[in-house]
């Protein structure tokens, strides 16, 4: 049965190559706004849902579609991609020192079918306290800019994460092991030696 990546995220495919997982990409661009006084863990549900049944409603069976949102949550706001130089400092100034969540919401929608699996990954994120002087030079590498909560835990940022509690290919944006526990449930079998 063949999957097909609801996600134009170079990372969550990484995961999944590296993995030796197979798969074809098609992109799911959907309106990300939260609604007033939404959960982070029902905002990422409910995108995951809404691009995997972007996705399936164009794709042809038999397959499995898988669609993810990732957040980063601090002291209940989350941390979206910064806007800015600014506003990338100044989320990492807020993460310094500090333990923060990531939540990933999974949608899994099997073809021709339409049986769906859904769940919400989450992990906490310990961070070390940064100086202004570790911030700039981070800062400096353009890593921060395209990332929920402005850092890359699989770059230059990991030096900043002393631990962390949980998945950690979730931080990186897909629930690697509980996503294959899920797509077994569904009925896909791993056909590539590893």
């Amino acid at each position: 049965m063949k999957l097909i990546l609801a996600s134009a995220s170079p990372r969550r495919a990484e995961i999944l190559r590296d993995a030796g997982v197979s798969f074809t990409v098609v992109s799911s661009a959907v309106d990300e706004t939260p609604y007033p006084e939404e959960a982070p863990q029902a905002l990422v549900q409910r995108l995951a849902d809404a691009k995997a049944d972007l996705v399936a409603a164009r794709a042809v069976g038999p397959a499995i579609v898988i669609a993810a949102d990732t957040v980063v949550v601090l002291d209940g706001q989350v941390l979206g991609k910064p806007r800015s130089t600014d506003d990338a400092r100044h989320m990492l100034e807020q993460l310094s020192g500090r333990t923060h969540s990531v939540h990933t919401g999974v949608s899994l929608i099997r073809l021709p079918d339409a049986e769906r699996l859904r769940f919400v990954e989450t992990t906490l994120v310990h961070f070390s306290r940064l100086t202004a002087e570790e911030i700039s030079k981070y800062l400096a590498t353009e890593e921060p800019y395209d990332k929920a909560g402005a850092y890359a835990i699989q770059g230059r940022a990991g030096r900043f994460i002393p631990r962390i509690e949980g998945c950690y290919y979730n931080v990186v944006g897909l629930p690697l092991e509980h996503l294959l526990a899920a797509l077994r449930e569904l009925g896909w079998t791993e056909n590539e030696p590893m």
